[in-house]
């Protein structure tokens, strides 16, 4: 590529204020109002920019489950990670993003402590919960709770089973109050709907959204598209806690066991 033809990517991304939002989004999933405080700009501004992004696939939106009349925003950062590395090699073809082995020395010091809430914990922070041990290798730990429980879905079982050569079966679904008195380093919320009454936590833990459908939803629980939706979410809550892990425990290495399903 000629120096004089930057890549369309920096052009987008480029700009301070969609960098900006780029930066936030990569932290959390939010809402148009939560960027425009954080970002201390007007809201027709930020849903400008956040209109662009979204015509560079870089940023998607969800409708909230809790409140239809609003959106969340979700920054896809497979495509900002591959964007990326194709920007460093137009300049040179060394230049290109490597992520850090995971560290496994014995001075690393405590595993870093994840809980993952839902509704109810019957199928996505369970998945969530399975998924960080799997591809961390047990070096963050990880647990899941509901607002209001209710028993593990089998299509949850049977995908993970399936696609992950992870076992389920027997896991109980617990309600977030049991762990009231715990300390988390980030607690993760992937419903719209927990996120509302999710409780402080001691330790002051740095508090994330991940906005995602319930599966289950709108499906009998023999329908091939509730199936299929499992699978889909399984991918997405996969795809994220790559990233979870990098920052978690210094980065991923190459896995071949990830599901056939996975980006």
């Amino acid at each position: 590529m000629s120096a004089t033809a930057p890549p369309a990517f920096l052009q987008l991304a480029g700009h301070p204020l969609r960098w900006q939002l780029l930066g936030e989004l990569a932290r959390s999933d939010r809402r148009v109002h939560e960027l425009t405080e954080l970002v201390g700009e007007p809201q027709n501004l930020v849903s400008y920019h956040l209109g662009k992004l979204r015509e560079g696939r870089l940023v998607s939106a969800r409708r909230s489950s809790a409140d239809r009349r609003d959106a969340y925003y979700t920054v896809d950062l497979a495509s900002l990670r591959s964007a990326l590395v194709a920007t460093g090699s137009a300049v040179h073809p060394g230049l290109c993003l490597a992520a850090a082995p995971i560290d496994r020395s014995p001075e690393r010091g405590t595993a870093p402590r994840v809980l993952f809430l839902c509704t109810g914990n019957s199928a996505r922070s369970q998945i969530a919960e399975a998924l960080t041990h799997l591809r961390s290798g047990g070096l963050v730990e990880a647990r899941s709770a509901g607002s209001h429980p209710k028993p593990l879905h089998p299509l949850a079982v049977r995908v993970m089973r399936d696609e992950y050569g992870v076992d389920l079966e027997g896991r109980e679904s617990k309600h977030l109050d049991v762990f009231a008195d715990e300390h988390f380093d980030r607690v993760i919320s992937l419903c719209d709907r927990v996120r509302e009454v999710c409780p402080d936590l001691p330790g002051d833990p740095e508090c994330v959204h991940w906005s995602m459908a319930d599966p289950s939803a709108d499906h009998d629980e023999d329908d091939g598209a509730s199936d299929a939706a499992f699978r889909r979410t399984a991918s997405e809550i996969d795809a994220r806690i790559d990233f979870l892990v990098a920052a978690l425990v210094g980065g991923t290495e190459p896995n071949p066991t990830r599901g056939k399903d996975t980006p």
